[in-house]
């Protein structure tokens, strides 16, 4: 069963994305509601992948993703960024930063789990 720590500051986007994974790809879900606390939860429980919004308060995902890097423990996990700003430069610089997607909000619940399939390369 695959892994999946969602690391976003909103309540209502966990919930939603967490439910739509589980139902949807059965896969067991980790959440986090901080950067800092997502780098604590990925280090602890070595997640299959991580989605992770952009904009948060304190650390954006940008910055964690980079703390992320900078640990032998997570840095070989793939981040997928979750995003609303859709401008052609926010776009590059989030895939100048070595992200393995960048995902659009607002999602469709229902063909979530079939977009992280698809840009990691999962075939279960």
């Amino acid at each position: 069963m695959r892994r999946v720590l969602i690391i976003d500051d909103e309540d209502d986007i966990r919930e939603v994305a967490s439910l739509s994974l589980e139902a949807t790809a059965d896969w067991h879900i980790l959440t986090a509601s901080s950067g800092r606390e997502g780098i604590r939860v990925a280090a602890a429980e070595q997640p299959d992948a991580i989605l992770m919004d952009v904009m948060m308060p304190e650390m954006d995902g940008p910055t964690t993703f980079k703390h992320l890097q900078l640990n032998p423990e997570t840095k070989a996990i793939p981040v997928v960024l979750l995003t609303a700003k859709v401008q052609g430069v926010d776009q590059r610089r989030f895939a100048g930063l070595g992200v393995a997607a960048i995902l659009f909000k607002p999602f469709d619940p229902l063909t979530l789990a079939d977009q992280i399939r698809e840009v990691l390369g999962w075939n279960d």
